[in-house]
């Protein structure tokens, strides 16, 4: 796997690739939300990016950056679910074969989204080894190139472009809050501002799943942790790119509970009227909570995806 660190020229040229495909999506805004958060909230809403949800951008990047006789050979990633059904509509898109790795127990809507856009999916046990183990067995039986969900340099600056259209249609910002899971998505918005006004940059994790916080505390890479979240876009162990870009950036960590998300999760289809899963009404629940670091200030979310199995809501 390609372990360079992207840079910010990466995510220019990966808005550039991915123009022809993506969503240009939109930002909300919301008055009651603002006053509940004392705060100007603007919600970039990538719910509403092709296959519901960002990972989008970064799938259609790393597929497109591939050159024709690698992309011949097909793709292959292990995904709980939105990153698997991006890459396999991406993989479509350009006709080449896509394979799919996907844990038993995932969310059936977006399992039956990652069968429905033409990809080969491949069941393995629900923890990071199989997952890994699976892919790398089938990148070595058929060629193709694997395109891991968050820490792939491609994937992280296709995840960038999200922020950098946020910026662009806000303005400056005094912080931007990304759900935070493997950390594609937050690195990739990091990167922008950093080069685009300094924002401050937070990952909201469930509480559950804090390997990141605890790896950014500790000032190691925590892999040992067991997640126990509804949050099943935010279960993934932190990469080390990612993490790595995260120290460098000065990324912060910041905690919510499920309950906490569920709750953040009611306002924004209550409020703002918009169908978010719990992995990206996370981002608003941090906000409440965690005043200290948003009151007063203009604050960019991001909304990763409205994937929600309506069999299944939290409440």
């Amino acid at each position: 796997m390609d372990t360079r660190l992207p840079t910010f020229d990466d995510v220019l040229a990966a808005a550039a690739r991915i123009a022809p495909h993506a969503n240009h999506t939109p930002v909300l805004r919301s008055r009651s939300l603002d006053a509940l958060a004392g705060a100007q909230l603007h919600f970039k809403c990538e719910h509403l990016q092709r296959i519901g949800a960002f990972k989008f951008r970064g799938a259609c990047n790393a597929v497109q950056a591939l050159d024709a006789d690698t992309a011949a050979r097909g793709v292959v990633t292990h995904s709980s679910g939105n990153h698997g059904a991006a890459l396999a509509l991406a993989a479509r898109e350009r006709g080449i074969p896509a394979h799919v790795v996907v844990p038993e127990g995932a969310n059936a809507v977006k399992l039956a989204a990652i069968e429905a856009y033409g990809a080969n999916v491949h069941r393995c046990a629900a923890n990071q080894a199989a997952r890994e183990a699976t892919a790398a067995r089938i990148v070595a039986d058929t060629g193709a190139r694997l395109v891991h969900p968050y820490a792939d340099p491609d994937v992280i600056a296709g995840q960038g472009t999200a922020a950098l259209e946020l910026l662009s249609e806000a303005g400056p910002l005094d912080a931007l809050v990304t759900p935070l899971g493997g950390g594609g998505l937050t690195c990739g918005s990091a990167l922008v501002a950093a080069a685009r006004g300094g924002a401050a940059v937070f990952g909201a994790e469930p509480a559950g799943a804090p390997d990141a916080f605890e790896s950014l505390r500790q000032g190691r890479h925590v892999t040992e942790l067991v997640p126990d979240t509804l949050c099943d876009g935010l279960r993934a162990t932190v990469g080390s790119p990612n993490l790595a870009l995260m120290q460098q950036l000065r990324v912060q960590a910041l905690l919510a509970t499920d309950a906490e998300v569920v709750a953040a999760m009611r306002l924004l289809w209550g409020r703002l009227k918009q169908v978010v899963e719990p992995s990206a009404a996370i981002a608003l629940a941090v906000v409440l909570k965690h005043p200290e670091h948003f009151a007063g200030k203009r604050v960019g979310l991001i909304l990763s995806g409205g994937n929600v199995d309506l069999d299944a809501l939290p409440w």
